[in-house]
């Protein structure tokens, strides 16, 4: 089982890359405190930045308290959008 994380934006330069499947196993990391958690510190603090939005399977979610994730979700972060 695995979801997958899309970064966008300057996200994806702090990730090294535009995705990456993670595996679900047993424990928290079937929740999106637990998949961050999993991941390298600066890329960890990165995607709990405040004004970092997020969408799961394509919708953008407010709050952060997704539900359960499963297996295939697709979870992408999206930094602020600056310029005019």
């Amino acid at each position: 089982m695995a979801i997958n994380l899309v970064f966008l934006g300057k996200l994806e330069d702090v990730a090294g890359c535009s995705a990456r499947a993670i595996p679900l196993s047993d424990t928290l990391s079937d929740t999106l405190d637990g998949v961050i958690d999993g991941l390298e510190p600066t890329l960890a603090e990165a995607l709990r930045a405040p004004r970092v939005k997020l969408a799961v399977n394509g919708v953008l979610v407010q709050d952060r308290d997704v539900p359960v994730l499963r297996d295939g979700d697709e979870i992408a972060f999206l930094p602020p959008v600056s310029g005019g």
